[in-house]
């Protein structure tokens, strides 16, 4: 009992919660004293924070992006592709400075496994993305892929893309000048969906492989699941971030 009691102040005086809690009382307070378009507004606006930051919600998303993948038990092409994921920049590393962030290392460590079972190349694309003095994203990521034993005369670095858009080009261009005409597209399976429609339009039928689900299938929830929690918060902000991003690349229709 006092675990879960721990848990739940915890869950309550953390970030999201206590924004949550916060933008709630305000709301109230203002609803009973009579000012009840903003106070609604106050209380709606913690409510759509509270919802975002539940198991239910964010699976829910997640599950929406995930549900047409599932791991290739048999992945055949003649390269593979790795999508960037965001990187630490600048920060102390064992052989030097920079690291992909968690969510990217799930990436890499999923193409350090599958280059066991291939033997294929991979082509790392991803630059410096929206800070010109960042550091492109794909050499950061050979540093580790060549770390984790992969011969460096393996990896191919694309080191200036800076959207899914520009890597699906700038690959296409590798794979046409090296005769790659079987790529294995490797990313987040929330990523999948955007990516393989984007690789598309730009010329390049891929085998999509999802490094990773955030999106548990058939999971029990529990009153538990009902306390807001960040990582919950960045597992929807993620999904709702790819549900715009396919809007908009259908609205411009993904020009190669």
């Amino acid at each position: 009992m006092l675990f879960v009691l721990k848990k739940a102040i915890t869950a309550i005086a953390l970030p999201p919660g206590i924004l949550i809690l916060i933008m709630v009382v305000i709301g109230l307070n203002l609803i009973f004293s009579r000012r009840f378009r903003i106070g609604l507004i106050s209380l709606g606006v913690g409510i759509l924070l509270w919802a975002m930051s539940i198991g239910p919600v964010a699976n829910f998303l997640m599950r929406g992006l995930e549900a047409d993948y599932t791991i290739p038990s048999q992945p055949a092409g003649d390269v593979m592709v790795l999508l960037g994921g965001g990187i630490i920049d600048w920060v102390p590393d064992l052989t030097g400075t920079g690291a992909p962030s968690p969510l990217m290392m799930g990436r890499v460590v999923t193409a350090v496994r599958l280059y066991q079972r291939l033997q294929l190349p991979i082509i790392v694309t991803g630059g410096r993305g929206w800070d010109d003095d960042g550091m492109a994203e794909a050499t950061v990521v050979k540093r580790f892929l060549v770390d984790l034993g992969i011969p460096e005369n393996r990896i191919i670095e694309e080191d200036q893309a800076r959207d899914t858009a520009q890597n699906a080009r700038f690959t296409a261009a590798i794979c046409q000048q090296k005769g790659y005409r079987e790529p294995i597209l490797l990313t987040a399976a929330y990523h999948l969906k955007r990516s393989v429609m984007v690789f598309e339009a730009a010329g390049l039928r891929v085998t999509p492989f999802p490094a990773y689900f955030l999106g548990a299938r058939a999971r029990p929830y529990t009153w538990r699941q009902l306390l807001p929690q960040a990582t919950a918060f960045y597992v929807s902000a993620c999904a709702i971030h790819e549900y715009v991003g396919l809007l908009y690349y259908r609205m411009v229709r993904v020009q190669p």
